[in-house]
């Protein structure tokens, strides 16, 4: 297990202590105008103490009409800015890397959530999302730039979500997006918003706030090409410090034809990266799973359900290099003494066999 724990440095000059990252897990705690709970931080600042060289939150929306799910955390408001502030203190009193994920949901935004239509690239008839407008994608860039109130709230950095289908997704996407603008038709068209938020952060952040972008190689309408041809274009053209793979499962074969044969992984980890860093996530349970990634040539993972059922899992791995993920389904009172308040129990009960 010792590459799990060696430190990274990144291009803008932070360092993680280890190579394990919590992953923006969706928990449905925060309170209902988006400002941190309780339940929120506890949650979050366990996993910090528990060893995480990287602490991420959830998805947190840059404007009111792209929330994806009930009790997500904000930051499109200067009113969130003091719990986001109490939450960046108390992930990096614990010497963990504090990170917000930045998210738009687009037309995954749940209307009687947002109590309106939700939007996209292009009008879409199976969710009755509508086309944004020019002068709205250009504030929705502007509003990604969010990245300026995690900056004021502390926050050493945040990540891009432009991964599962999600509206950046939506704007990669070919068969979503159907604009005939400027961000519309070619990859370079469709991929401008992206590169127009990395720009719009590099210029009112300081030097060393850490920049991420989380992408996704299947699903939601993309093109495996495409994906790594963009990833490509982020490592070598874009100011960022790290790209976060989101592949559902580190070590399958992709699910277009053409490029079975070897695993999903491995065609983003031979990207000529520069100093850019490379993160992966999908179904990495034990420390044998991660560790054998980072052999493979990715820099860090990125940790889901063993963070869920384990606060402290990267200390227990470097107690234990063989140590093994609680078995399913567990109690909701094992649940809660993890760090899980009530509402993230019940969303982790909507989890098959994952809550007795």
């Amino acid at each position: 297990m010792t590459n799990l724990f060696q430190p990274l440095q990144f291009k803008s000059g932070v360092a993680m202590k280890n190579r394990l990252t919590l992953a923006p897990l969706t928990n449905t705690q925060s309170d209902e105008d988006g400002c941190l709970s309780d339940d929120e931080y506890r949650w979050l600042t366990m996993r910090a103490l528990g060893g995480f060289g990287l602490t991420m939150t959830c998805a947190s929306h840059v404007q009111q009409i792209g929330q994806g799910f009930p009790g997500q955390l904000g930051c499109f408001s200067d009113n969130h800015i003091d719990g986001l502030a109490r939450l960046a203190s108390g992930i990096k009193e614990a010497n963990s890397l504090a990170v917000v994920q930045i998210h738009h949901a687009g037309m995954r935004s749940p209307t009687d959530l947002i109590n309106k239509r939700p939007v996209c690239p292009s009008d879409d008839e199976k969710t009755g999302a509508r086309a944004l407008t020019l002068e709205e994608v250009a504030q929705l860039s502007e509003d990604f730039v969010a990245a300026v109130r995690a900056e004021k709230a502390g926050f050493d950095g945040v990540e891009i979500h432009a991964a599962h289908g999600y509206v950046l997704c939506q704007f990669l996407s070919p068969t979503i997006n159907k604009r005939g603008d400027r961000y519309g038709g070619s990859l370079e068209n469709r991929a401008r918003i992206i590169f127009e938020i990395v720009d719009g952060i590099r210029a009112r952040c300081r030097p060393d706030f850490l920049l991420g972008v989380r992408l996704s190689p299947e699903r939601f309408g993309v093109r495996m090409a495409e994906i790594r041809t963009l990833a490509q274009q982020l490592m070598t053209t874009a100011e960022i410090d790290f790209i976060d793979m989101s592949l559902w499962d580190c070590f399958k074969e992709p699910e277009e034809e053409e490029f079975q044969g070897r695993p999903l992984m491995s065609y983003f980890t031979d990207l000529a990266r520069g100093d850019v860093r490379l993160g992966v996530a999908g179904k990495l349970r034990t420390g044998a799973d991660a560790a054998r990634c980072i052999d493979m040539g990715a820099d860090f993972v990125t940790i889901g359900r063993a963070a869920i059922l384990h606060h402290d899992f990267p200390e227990k791995l470097k107690v234990n290099s063989d140590f093994e993920s609680v078995q399913l389904p567990v109690s909701a009172a094992y649940l809660h003494s993890e760090g899980l308040g009530e509402a993230f129990i019940r969303y982790m009960s909507t989890w098959e066999g994952f809550v007795e």
